[in-house]
C-alpha cells in the first residue's frame, strides 16, 4: 500500500505557518537548510532522517518540505512505514516554489 499524501498548497502552507497551525519539517540537508529555509522551518534531514523525531504537538499538522518536493515524499513514505500515521502532509513546492512566489528566506 503507497503512502497516504496531503498536499499543501502555498497558501495553506503560509496561513498555517502564520496561525501556528503548522509545523515545517524541512529534509533537506544542513548545509541547504543553513544556506537559507522558510521561516520557522526546523530540520530533519532525508540523509539520517528519524521519524521518531517528528514532532507531535497537539494542534500542529506536520508538514514536510524541501527543495522540490522529491524528499519530503520519501520522508513522508519513510514516516508512515515506521508507523507514523499522523505524517501525511507535504508541500510539494518546496524551497524553490517558496522563492519563486517571493516569499521571505530565513538564514
Amino acid at each position: 500500500m503507497g503512502a497516504i499524501v496531503e498536499i499543501v498548497s502555498l497558501v495553506e502552507l503560509k496561513c498555517g505557518l502564520a496561525d501556528g497551525t503548522i509545523l515545517l519539517v524541512d529534509v533537506r540537508e544542513p548545509h541547504e537548510h543553513a544556506a537559507g529555509r522558510i521561516p520557522g522551518a526546523i530540520l530533519n534531514p532525508l540523509q539520517r532522517f528519524d521519524p521518531a523525531a517528528l514532532p507531535k504537538e497537539a494542534g500542529k499538522r506536520v508538514v514536510l518540505s524541501c527543495r522540490s518536493g522529491v524528499r519530503s515524499l520519501k520522508a513522508l513514505e519513510l514516516a508512515q512505514a515506521a508507523g507514523r500515521d499522523d505524517i501525511r502532509a507535504h508541500y510539494s513546492g518546496g524551497m524553490q516554489g517558496w522563492v519563486t512566489a517571493g516569499e521571505p528566506v530565513e538564514q
